[in-house]
């Protein structure tokens, strides 16, 4: 199927999933079991959970926010309500009040949380996805590609199912890049960056981003970029969609696409 034919279907016509009579919702679970850095740590590190109560061995989507680091707040997207998949939302400790890598180490401990907890739920742990827009998708990308991140937590970062990115940072987050003084027209590419571990056993990846020429700060090219360097490290399980006419802010007519890549 022509790929602009086929997102306009999905974004017309949405992606069909087994539907559940009833789901429960738990909100601000902590996702670390021992708090070290103070109520700043409390505050932040929880997570909401929404899942299909009267279903067994269902996926589970982990959505990290955008904000660049700097803001937001967790919240289910609507597109992923009644789709017979559980949705883990996570807020994560913003910048000023702390620096890298608290936001990866925060990333990692809830993803950790979701491998030891889901089937408590009902969930399948060998279908966890790991999602995200913008520097929530850069997340994603870290805690997947940089394996010991969720290594502190015994967990193997191979164990995910599939990362599903929109609009996503894949070079040094610009907000990384301000802590070390830099501007954010000065591209860098560091531990920090998830392309830095382009590795060819990677989990499958899914890079969504808006039109090349209204993305943000040239986002489609660094996602671009991260692609060819999965491939180049014989990576075969990735794919890169640019959604035309549109800029950095895809959630809406991203999201029917991740749930696509769900079915595959």
């Amino acid at each position: 199927m022509n790929k602009i034919f086929r997102i306009i279907f999905i974004m017309a016509f949405g992606v069909s999933f087994a539907q559940s009579t009833s789901y429960k919702t738990l909100v601000d679970l902590p996702y670390y079991e021992n708090l070290l850095d103070g109520p700043y740590q409390k505050e932040r590190c929880k997570l909401d959970l929404y899942y299909p109560a009267d279903t067994q061995n269902f996926p589970t989507v982990v959505w990290f926010h955008g904000g660049g680091l700097k803001s937001g707040s967790k919240a289910i997207p609507v597109q992923l309500l009644d789709k017979g998949l559980a949705v883990v939302a996570v807020n994560y400790r913003l910048h000023p009040k702390v620096n890298a890598p608290k936001y990866i180490e925060d990333a990692a401990a809830a993803v950790a949380w979701v491998f030891n907890n889901i089937d408590q739920y009902g969930g399948d742990t060998s279908q966890i996805y790991v999602c995200g827009f913008s520097s929530g998708g850069y997340l994603s990308l870290m805690v997947s590609l940089d394996q010991k991140w969720l290594g502190k937590h015994s967990i193997e970062a191979n164990k995910i199912k599939g990362v599903i990115t929109l609009s996503a940072t894949t070079f040094t987050n610009h907000t990384i890049r301000k802590e070390y003084g830099m501007e954010i027209t000065q591209a860098l590419i560091d531990h920090y960056a998830p392309v830095y571990h382009a590795r060819g056993d990677a989990p499958p990846i899914t890079l969504i981003t808006g039109d090349r020429e209204k993305e943000f700060y040239g986002m489609y090219e660094e996602n671009a970029y991260l692609r060819r360097m999965l491939r180049i490290n014989g990576h075969q399980q990735n794919e890169l969609i640019e959604i035309g006419g549109y800029g950095h802010e895809i959630v809406e007519v991203g999201i029917p696409l991740l749930l696509e890549k769900l079915k595959n």
